[in-house]
């Protein structure tokens, strides 16, 4: 029996090597029946949709590898004022797949930083939401394991499809990736130390067992003067073909809640006009 879910049920998947993801992912061949790229920029799915694919997710099954790249807000670079943080999907090509918009009040941003509770809408192409993350006020410290940070991830919105829950550990950061019924699926575990100098930084993606590699998020380095004075991010995600569409949903609504917890710094000038980093999660 497969290791981890997928998408179509009988017969073992076999196992992957543990492999980086590079600056750029390289190219991946589109499946058996996919359509072709679309106009604009974006990119189609497939023209028979898998079974028990929600409506609009069903590009991930055709694809291993995505970009999760957050736009450079140009306002609160130079004012420090937080907004509301924009991403954009991308696959290997470079085509888009979704786009994804914070949706929280001024007043929570400012006053909450990089622990705000949030919303956040996942649109395809024709501007319609297909997922729909949320996450509530909660505590990220392992002085608190009753109420750690948890992701609840709902595609179409308002039917839930699976969650991203932080486990308690005092060292590495650990997160589960758990069905609709709070199954666990998959577990990430991140690095003891979450900055690194000109380097990407690694977050391994296990089977439930903690044992089986199936792959990985990657928050990639964006040069110095975006790391700086920015806390815009690129991350990129590998997992395999053949993995459920909505585990691969979920998995995805675990890049945001990471952004967030680690690489979600705010901007802002101090008295004498030179620019530091606070609020990092």
């Amino acid at each position: 029996m497969s290791a981890y879910p997928t998408s179509s049920p009988g017969g073992d998947a076999p196992p992957i090597e543990k492999q980086p993801i590079p600056g750029a992912p390289a190219p991946t061949p589109m499946a058996p029946g996919a359509a072709p790229v679309g106009p604009g920029g974006w990119a189609a799915g497939p023209q028979q949709p898998p079974a028990n694919c929600p409506p609009g997710l069903q590009y991930l099954s055709q694809v291993d590898q995505l970009l999760v790249k957050q736009k450079v807000e140009g306002f609160e670079a130079v004012t420090g004022i937080e907004t509301n943080n924009k991403y954009e999907v991308l696959n290997s090509l470079g085509q888009i797949v979704y786009r994804a918009h914070e949706d929280t009040c001024c007043c929570t941003r400012n006053c909450c930083g990089a622990k705000r509770p949030f919303d956040i809408k996942i649109t395809d192409n024709t501007h319609k939401e297909v997922m729909h993350l949320s996450r509530g006020l909660r505590c990220s410290s392992c002085w608190f394991p009753c109420c750690l940070q948890k992701v609840t991830v709902e595609a179409p919105p308002g039917k839930v499809i699976g969650y991203v829950a932080q486990s308690w550990s005092c060292c590495k950061p650990r997160f589960r990736i758990e069905n609709a019924a709070e199954e666990t699926v998959l577990r990430i575990v991140g690095p003891c130390c979450t900055w690194n100098m000109c380097g990407d930084i690694e977050f391994d993606v296990y089977a439930a067992d903690e044992e089986t590699f199936v792959g990985r998020v990657t928050k990639q380095w964006s040069g110095l003067a975006k790391e700086v004075f920015t806390d815009a991010d690129n991350f990129g995600i590998s997992f395999p073909l053949d993995l459920d569409v909505n585990v691969k949903a979920v998995l995805m609504g675990a890049v945001f809640l990471i952004d967030f917890m680690f690489f979600e710094n705010n901007t802002k000038k101090d008295d004498k006009g030179k620019k530091t980093l606070s609020g990092s999660a």
